[in-house]
């Protein structure tokens, strides 16, 4: 796989995070109202930095054990959000994404998943890919529901997050449900 990966949707760009991301990553890990949704508590400023830094190390192993990329609105360098897929088993991966309040209802959220997606399944071959959401979490299950994932069921008392354990409901989509709703990368850029 090519380094470093730098990938298109219809809204957003999706490019590997650099060191001076730490503000627009902070925006989102350091935001109670986005966090409230996420798998873990809000970052202070400098677990943002070390949150960076990390997913700029790990963006160097070979192979990768997950791709951790900054959301940028098309055409603006500017970090609104990441997207994630950690790669789990056999060509398995585990998704997550999340944008910073003042940009939701955007669409940026659904579009940095589905271009997540496609890459997980067109380039790195995946079978399935998953994601692990928070009951509450409405508008993150209207995403997933929109890209064709099914729910699997629920993960009981799954993350310790907001002084809480909370349970997570699991959804996923395989390679040939994708394929046969979205079409191959080549087919949609003919």
């Amino acid at each position: 796989m090519p380094h470093p990966v730098h990938l298109t949707g219809t809204h957003v760009e999706l490019r590997e995070f650099r060191i001076d991301d730490v503000d627009g990553a902070l925006a989102v890990v350091g935001d109670d109202q986005v966090t409230k949704w996420l798998s873990f508590d809000s970052r202070s400023p400098e677990q943002a930095k070390a949150m960076i830094q990390g997913a700029v190390e790990r963006s160097q192993y070979s192979p990768r054990t997950e791709y951790y990329l900054a959301v940028t609105p098309l055409g603006d360098d500017q970090v609104v959000g990441f997207a994630r897929i950690g790669l789990a088993g056999v060509q398995a991966g585990k998704l997550g994404y999340a944008v910073a309040a003042p940009y939701w209802g955007r669409g940026y959220a659904t579009d940095a998943a589905r271009t997540m997606i496609g890459f997980g399944f067109q380039e790195l071959g995946l079978h399935r890919i998953s994601a692990a959401i928070g009951p509450d979490n409405a508008a993150s299950i209207a995403v997933v529901r929109r890209l064709g994932f099914t729910e699997e069921g629920t993960l009981r008392d799954h993350v310790f997050t907001n002084g809480a354990w909370r349970d997570s409901v699991l959804y996923s989509v395989l390679s040939e449900e994708w394929n046969s709703q979205h079409g191959s990368r080549t087919q949609r850029d003919q």
